[in-house]
């Protein structure tokens, strides 16, 4: 029988698409000593990634399936550097699957409390109280606002 690991109502990795999972986020994102911040296999940050991976459920699947194809194993027990030269080739060859994955894991991980506290910022959401943005140049806007309007109003 294949053990899954549950990710909500889209479906589910398998167990190897699980490892398969963690070794590439840990290689996208390694912890830290130096800043003290977890890798982005750390287990809740996975836990995370792997629960929220919603509408990018399959191109995720599809992705992990190319690193084991391009890996001509299970990409999970390959060595580091075979791992490390497989996922530059995936990231050559297929951009937009790549950038599924980059998406995916950032969105977790600059939610872990452990890195935002890292990053000097409170952990918590950013409403209601908002954070404060530094104002920039306006004028940069100034090329749009010359465009003029590019939309139709509705009826």
């Amino acid at each position: 029988m294949t053990s899954v690991v549950r990710i909500g109502p889209a479906g589910a990795l398998s167990a190897e698409e699980f490892r398969a999972l963690r070794s590439l986020v840990g290689l996208m994102i390694p912890a830290s000593s130096e800043y003290e911040v977890p890798g982005a296999d750390d287990a809740s940050i996975l836990r995370d990634i792997a629960s929220s991976l919603g509408r990018d459920h399959a191109a995720v699947r599809q992705a992990l399936q190319v690193l084991n194809d391009l890996s001509g194993c299970a990409f999970a027990e390959a060595p580091d550097e075979m791992r490390e030269t497989v996922t530059q080739r995936f990231r050559d060859a297929h951009p937009l699957l790549a950038a599924v994955l980059v998406a995916v894991t950032t969105r977790c991980y600059y939610r872990d409390d452990r890195v935002m506290r890292a990053l000097g910022m409170e952990p918590r959401p950013p409403f209601p109280k908002g954070f404060e943005v530094e104002q920039g140049d306006w004028s940069l806007l100034d090329p749009v606002r010359e465009r003029g309007k590019i939309y139709r109003d509705t009826p």
